[in-house]
């Protein structure tokens, strides 16, 4: 079973920026009630798309530098990656199939 891997300024670069293909982070901290409820979506999607997409967490209390690096100011927030690039954010406890529709477009 596929789950999303945590990943930390030092990891950020070498899993997410130089990843090919296409990434999903999960920006959250443990205290944001909004963060838990979206967590169950972003498990499903990290297993109904394994091997097709990067899904990842990133914890901004202890990862500060990659969260202000990309402005997140409002968690949860999750943005998406494309061989890299940042191409997207979606902030806030949104329904699995908004962010599916987001990978969707993404992947094409």
């Amino acid at each position: 079973m596929a789950a999303p891997i945590a990943v930390s300024d030092s990891e950020f670069e070498a899993e997410i920026e130089r990843h090919d293909g296409l990434a999903m982070v999960d920006f959250w901290a443990e205290w944001c009630g909004p963060c838990q409820i979206i967590a169950p979506a972003v498990q499903q999607i990290a297993e109904e798309y394994d091997g097709r997409v990067k899904v990842a967490k990133l914890d901004v209390d202890s990862n500060q530098q990659t969260a202000a690096k990309f402005n997140v100011r409002s968690i949860p927030a999750v943005l998406f990656f494309k061989n890299g690039q940042h191409v997207d954010t979606v902030i806030g406890a949104v329904p699995k199939a908004h962010l599916v529709d987001k990978i969707e477009q993404h992947l094409e």
